[in-house]
C-alpha cells in the first residue's frame, strides 16, 4: 500500500508512527447566520483514522455552535463522527483544541487555551483518542470528512488548523485535505 502523505518525523528525523500518516487542513470560517458544512479530508479506499483533532490558530466569532465532524458520501450525510449537537465553541482563543475522545453519541472534547488544562482518558481507555473506520462510497464517489458548525453571527471569524492522523486498510486507500 502506498499513500502521498508522510508520517511525521521527530527532531532526528524518525518517523512518529503513533499518529499513522498526519495530513492537515487549515479552515477560516465564513458562515453568516447559518449552519456550514465544510469538507476539510477526503477519503480514497478504506481507512483507520486513529486520531482527528484540530487547533484554533484565529479567535472564533462569538457564537459557533453545534460543531461536529461527520461523513459525506454525497448523498447521505448522517454518518456522524461526533454528536452533532451542544459543542459550543463561542469565542475560543488561539490554541484551544477540539477532539474526537469518545464514540459517535459523545460530543468532540473541548480544551481552553485560557489556562493550563489537562485531558486525561477514563481507565478503559488507552488513548486520548478514539479511532474509527470510513469506507469510500462504492463507484468511487468522493467521500469527505467534513466540519459543520452553526453561527449566528453575520459573518462569523476564525480560524482552525484540522489533523487527521490515519492509517490504510485497502490497496490505495488514502486522505488527502480537500
Amino acid at each position: 500500500m502506498r499513500s502521498s502523505n508522510a508520517f511525521w518525523r521527530d527532531a532526528n528525523y524518525i518517523p512518529v508512527t503513533e499518529h499513522g500518516i498526519v495530513v492537515t487542513k487549515t479552515l477560516t470560517f465564513t458562515g453568516s447566520n447559518t449552519t456550514v458544512a465544510t469538507p476539510i479530508f477526503t477519503v480514497t479506499g478504506v481507512v483507520e483514522v486513529k486520531k482527528i483533532w484540530g487547533v484554533c490558530l484565529v479567535a472564533f466569532g462569538a457564537a459557533h455552535t453545534n460543531a461536529h465532524w461527520r461523513v459525506n458520501d454525497q448523498t447521505a450525510t448522517d454518518q456522524i463522527i461526533t454528536k452533532a449537537t451542544t459543542l459550543t465553541l463561542n469565542a475560543i482563543n488561539p490554541g484551544a483544541v477540539i477532539f474526537k475522545s469518545g464514540l459517535i453519541t459523545a460530543v468532540a472534547t473541548y480544551k481552553t487555551s485560557a489556562a493550563g488544562s489537562v485531558y486525561e482518558p477514563t481507565t478503559l481507555q488507552t488513548s486520548p483518542y478514539t479511532p474509527f473506520i470510513v469506507t469510500q462510497k462504492t463507484g468511487d464517489i468522493q467521500t469527505d470528512i467534513e466540519y459543520v458548525y452553526t453561527t449566528t453571527d453575520t459573518p462569523t471569524s476564525g480560524s482552525m488548523q484540522f489533523f487527521v492522523g490515519y492509517v490504510p486498510l485497502s490497496d490505495g486507500a488514502d486522505i488527502a485535505a480537500s
